[in-house]
């Protein structure tokens, strides 16, 4: 508050919209581009194509044009020798006209436009030319001796990268713009004579060719050239990254080395009856190898933390299930947790179909369970009857205790945060085992991160029969050859999915596009039953339409994204996707995901009309080119950051990060965890004085709002 040009609302104003409280928050709020100040044009060399320019002139009037009640649009008339610009405000003309005194000399910034054949600036950035020597280089002129007026590239302190600030509706209001945050920085760089305090040990530094924090904060600021602003950004990003892989790597060190893991050092009965009675097909293997690194976990006597990462009906559930059978061949009772009731009975629904005959109690525990058949469960669990629960997050609540919990599988686990899966830890006398089971493949870089807690296993196969869907990309005018080919699959006995979007903020229009949609799809094929599913619809009406589908009644389920997680129905083997360019990749992978699952060949058709952006025709083109589910990852990591992978903002992907960036970072990202898995072998209890710079730095960091649990 007390920082010249801050003042009480201005603090107010900065701790509400950017959550500003601190100097070095200040510090820490870096521009989110910068425009090269270093050249300055010629009036007559202006044109309305251009992006940013400055020109060095003078006032010579200024006009005022009345509109309407107390409004009025003040036009200055400024020339530099070269041509004569208008200079425009249509908010803050008083000021203006009291301020900007005629035949002063102003360096004028602004974009151009073209207003009757006249070159303008509205509202343009100016500020009193001060250099009366200047040096400068003419360049592209006609003549070097015509006018007076600068053009090129030019010497002066006022010259140079400027950085742009990121700011809100509300302080674009109240007039606190990307050049008062500019003010308030330089004024608070220029009051800390001291250099700034180190957060990394020199070591480090000099091995990494980093550079010090107090040169890096100040160049991300007020840069002298692009290439030292590079090495600015490396250091700040590298640090910001450095501090995340320490904490995760210290919170697992921790985790290991307090807690024991129960020990399943028996294959009994009951795996050996399903795996030889009950197993469906041969384990592909890739499903093998990641059973062999559970089997390894689960003997060690540590506590296993083992993400499972697998393809859309790569066989997850199948091998946490074999996980299941160990526990309860060892006396332990296991759970699976799903984060919606529908996906939660599916699992249910999976596992009693595997487990047909076998003397295993599976029961499910949903919101929707209640009364005595809830209260069976709840006695059978500590009575440790059932030994298999199937639940969403319900089985997170108190009331729900268990006999002997020895495994905890939590699905689709970007879902729940550390804190609920810490939860389920106290519901036995030690930590169970813990099997996180993922369907969006996630990019190495981000697993380091999100993961970062967790030993991270792949089934990177298909089970075998299966054949690659092929993908295809067809324009929207083409959609009467497109339902011949329909049509042909259905007389061969396959089902087909047809796709609408429905993106929330519109779904009233979307809804309509559905029913609408619907409706010329029934008249287009005649000839064969439809079903209509989307997300208003009550569950019982949904739910019958599913079956319809499922049992092969309909042979064209017209559909939202509802159909998202889950569905499976082996004969479908067309999905074709409406407006596919209104979708993300992980979308798009997902619902392809839905065909494919029999013997048949099976394809997906993306349909979209011309006009397409240069980012949709990368997603559309990768997702013809792949099926790999880790490069689609890698690409919309690219494409889209790692806030919104799946087309949501999840809860646990919440990152806090401010300069550093997952997806183009990688080398970083993996530099900073090679260093602070370095220091944590060096130092597992923190006590070390060597590294207690570090140490300090992160408990101060934890102190702040940063959200440590959604980031591990």
């Amino acid at each position: 508050m007390y920082l010249q040009g801050v003042g009480p609302n201005r603090k107010k104003l900065l701790s509400q919209e950017l959550g500003i409280e601190t100097f070095g928050d200040l510090l820490e709020y870096y521009p989110y581009k910068y425009i090269d100040r270093s050249k300055v044009y010629q009036v007559r060399e202006l044109t309305g194509e251009m992006p940013y320019v400055q020109v060095v002139g003078h006032i010579l009037s200024f006009d005022t044009y009345e509109m309407g009640p107390r409004k009025e649009r003040v036009v200055a008339h400024f020339t530099d020798g070269t041509g004569i610009m208008d200079l425009v405000w249509f908010n803050g003309g008083k000021y203006a006209k009291q301020n900007y005194k005629i035949g002063q000399d102003y360096l004028v910034f602004g974009r151009p436009s073209v207003f009757n054949n006249r070159i303008q600036v509205q509202h343009p950035e100016m500020e009193v030319w001060t250099n009366n020597n200047l040096e400068f280089r003419v360049e592209n002129l006609e003549s070097a001796t015509a006018p007076q007026a600068p053009s090129g590239t030019v010497a002066n302190s006022q010259l140079k990268m400027r950085p742009h600030y990121h700011t809100t509706e509300k302080m674009k209001k109240m007039n606190f713009t990307s050049r008062a945050i500019e003010k308030l920085t330089k004024t608070l760089l220029e009051k800390l004579k001291e250099p700034l305090p180190e957060t990394i040990m020199p070591d480090i530094l000099d091995s990494r060719h980093l550079m010090g924090r107090d040169e890096a904060l100040r160049t991300l600021h007020y840069p002298q050239d692009a290439r030292q602003l590079e090495r600015a950004r490396v250091r700040m990003k590298f640090e910001e990254l450095f501090f995340v892989q320490l904490n995760i790597l210290r919170y697992a060190s921790d985790q290991r080395r307090k807690y024991r893991g129960y020990v399943f050092n028996r294959i009994g009965p009951v795996f050996n009856f399903f795996y030889k009675e009950n197993l469906p097909f041969e384990l592909t293997g890739a499903q093998k190898r990641v059973m062999h690194e559970i089997r390894n976990d689960v003997c060690s006597g540590r506590q296993m933390n083992r993400l499972l990462q697998g393809d859309v009906g790569s066989g997850k559930t199948l091998v946490a299930l074999m996980a299941m059978l160990i526990a309860i061949d060892n006396g332990y009772q296991a759970c699976i947790m799903a984060p919606t009731e529908i996906l939660a009975e599916q699992h249910l629904t999976t596992i009693q179909e595997f487990l047909k005959d076998m003397p295993v109690r599976v029961e499910l525990l949903t919101g929707i369970v209640k009364g005595k058949r809830r209260q069976d469960v709840l006695d059978g669990l500590l009575s440790g009857q059932v030994q298999i629960l199937v639940g969403t997050h319900a089985v997170i609540e108190d009331t729900v205790q268990f006999r002997q919990l020895g495994l905890v599988v939590v699905d689709e686990q970007h879902r729940f945060g550390v804190a609920q899966r810490a939860k389920l830890w106290s519901k036995s006398g030690q930590p169970p085992h813990v099997l996180v089971m993922t369907a969006t493949p996630i990019p190495r870089t981000l697993a380091m991160t999100l993961y970062g807690d967790l030993d991270v296993s792949v089934i990177d196969e298909l089970p075998p029969g299966r054949k690659p869907v092929q993908t295809t990309h067809v324009f929207d005018n083409r959609l009467p050859s497109l339902y011949d080919s329909i049509r042909r699959q259905i007389h061969q006995g396959r089902q087909v999915y047809i796709v609408f979007p429905l993106i929330e903020e519109s779904e009233k229009m979307d809804l309509k596009d559905l029913e609408q949609g619907f409706e010329v799809l029934r008249e287009a094929f005649p000839e064969f039953r439809l079903s209509k599913v989307h997300g208003k619809m009550k569950p019982k009406d949904k739910e019958e339409e599913m079956q319809k589908f499922v049992r092969g009644e309909t042979q064209i389920l017209v559909a939202t994204t509802v159909i998202e997680v889950g569905v499976n129905v082996p004969n479908a083997s067309v999905m074709v996707i409406l407006d596919a360019q209104r979708f993300g990749l992980s979308q798009l992978h997902q619902l392809r995901g839905r065909v494919g699952r029999g013997a048949d060949q099976s394809y997906c058709v993306l349909v979209t009309n011309y006009k397409l952006s240069e980012d949709t025709r990368k997603r559309i083109d990768i997702m013809c080119e792949t099926n790999d589910g880790f490069r689609i990852a890698e690409a919309d990591l690219k494409l889209r950051g790692p806030g919104d992978l799946e087309g949501t903002q999840q809860s646990g992907m919440a990152f806090d990060l401010k300069i550093a960036d997952i997806a183009r970072d990688g080398q970083l990202v993996q530099m900073a965890r090679d260093e602070a898995q370095r220091i944590v072998d060096d130092d597992p209890l923190c006590q070390s004085p060597k590294y207690q710079l570090l140490w300090n730095r992160l408990k101060d960091l934890r102190k702040t709002n940063i959200n440590w649990a959604a980031i591990s």
